[in-house]
């Protein structure tokens, strides 16, 4: 979906690309544009902008849990695939075109 190759940010977490953001705090930092953790309660997708950003999408997405800027898939299997690469590609595309703001935890765009 985005055309970059895939790396690992930590020990745990699969990303690709990357974006820079600071707080107002002047603390700054690099985050993968998109990344998932398979973890073992969840897989868990990466959302930077904020699941906010994709409520419509993910009502058709199947079942699922969120917070702030993550989505939790207990069971990949049951999620429509092609709604999680449209979410993923979305979220990435806001990135790379600054259509957002600040982070999710900041309160999206």
């Amino acid at each position: 979906m985005t055309g970059q190759p895939p790396r690992m940010f930590g020990t745990s977490i699969v990303g690709v690309g990357e974006y820079r953001y600071s707080y107002a705090s002047g603390r700054s930092g690099h985050a993968p544009a998109a990344a998932f953790s398979p973890r073992a309660a969840a897989n868990v997708v990466y959302l930077p902008d904020g699941v906010d950003a994709h409520a419509d999408a993910l009502s058709r997405l199947g079942p699922h849990t969120t917070s702030v800027g993550c989505l939790y898939l207990k069971d990949v299997d049951a999620v429509d695939l092609d709604v999680l690469a449209e979410v993923v590609a979305a979220s990435s595309t806001a990135l790379r075109d600054g259509t957002f703001a600040r982070r999710a935890r900041q309160g999206g765009a």
